[in-house]
């Protein structure tokens, strides 16, 4: 496993960090019991993970509880992300004075005095665009120690604009995939204001491994495509075996996401240890030139100018 600086802090991220929104959460993702899910984390620590992101809304306080059961005897080994504005009993605040409160109750649930990094989670226009007194707040609560850094989650190129000529955040988590290219143009602005730079959603919801087609059936959160979209889906993922020459795309996926400069971790969700493993060793993939040109040339020709609905 290699690692990044992440951000302005004194600590290297590894390249692969674990997403935690499976974790106890059987809404969406089928079951996985308390155990298994503090096993699972605990594995990826031991595999060379050092970056775990989670938030209290996923699974209801579940997921933060079990990273905290799973890390807190190795918690200054690793680095924890969690985010604020839609709380554990399935509420939103994104009130600047609920902010304190709220990072003090991830705190209990991840077993820990400190947090590396605090996120807001996709919060509206305003807040993105510095007019509020939230990263006013954030910045004294890094003061105090509560938290060492902080910033938001975001999901497109204007967000990503707004918030890099706005504001000061030291961390941003970004939508962003082969699918989803669009902010890449901007990296290298982040980059140079030396802001940890996160990618979520890099498999596009299971899509960019490979092993969905046009008769595929979805429940939970993915039910939301219609059946355009999958058809549209499942035509890209062809074209993409066939440049491959591969029916598992994982690894290509991750690799092409980390061949962006200026990014600081894939963060990538985990159901089970044959994910994690294989998530793992896609980062010691450098993905060929020509691969990731037409990669960049998939999504310019048929995405960009009708974009994909998430």
């Amino acid at each position: 496993m290699k690692y990044n600086p992440f951000g302005k802090l004194d600590a290297q991220a590894s390249r692969i960090a674990f997403g935690g929104w499976q974790l106890g959460n059987t809404e969406f993702w089928g079951d996985m019991s308390f155990e298994d899910g503090v096993k699972l984390v605990r594995e990826a620590y031991e595999s060379g993970v050092n970056l775990f992101d989670t938030a209290p809304d996923y699974a209801n306080g579940m997921s933060e509880k079990i990273i905290g059961e799973a890390l807190h005897d190795v918690r200054d080994k690793v680095i924890i992300n969690t985010k604020l504005g839609h709380k554990a009993d399935g509420t939103t605040d994104f009130s600047v004075d609920s902010i304190e409160s709220q990072i003090k109750e991830s705190l209990s649930r991840l077993q820990t005095d400190y947090l590396d990094s605090v996120i807001l989670h996709n919060p509206d226009y305003d807040i993105l665009s510095g007019k509020t007194e939230h990263f006013n707040e954030l910045k004294r609560l890094k003061e105090t120690g509560l938290i060492r850094s902080y910033g938001v989650s975001i999901d497109t190129y204007d967000e990503l604009k707004i918030v890099i000529e706005k504001t000061n955040v030291e961390v941003i988590e970004i939508l962003f995939n082969i699918f989803f290219q669009s902010p890449s143009a901007l990296f290298t602005f982040v980059k140079h204001k030396k802001i940890a730079l996160l990618t979520k959603v890099p498999l596009d919801s299971g899509w960019l491994t490979g092993k969905y087609d046009q008769n595929a059936k979805f429940e939970g959160i993915r039910a939301r495509w219609d059946k355009n979209t999958i058809e549209r889906r499942a035509d890209l993922i062809r074209k993409m075996k066939i440049m491959t020459n591969d029916e598992n795309l994982t690894k290509y996926a991750i690799a092409f996401i980390l061949s962006h400069p200026g990014v600081t971790s894939v963060i990538t969700g985990v159901k089970n240890s044959k994910q994690l493993q294989e998530n793992i060793k896609a980062e010691s993939f450098e993905i060929p030139y020509k691969l990731r040109q037409q990669f960049i040339d998939i999504y310019s020709q048929q995405i960009k100018n009708n974009p994909l609905p998430w």
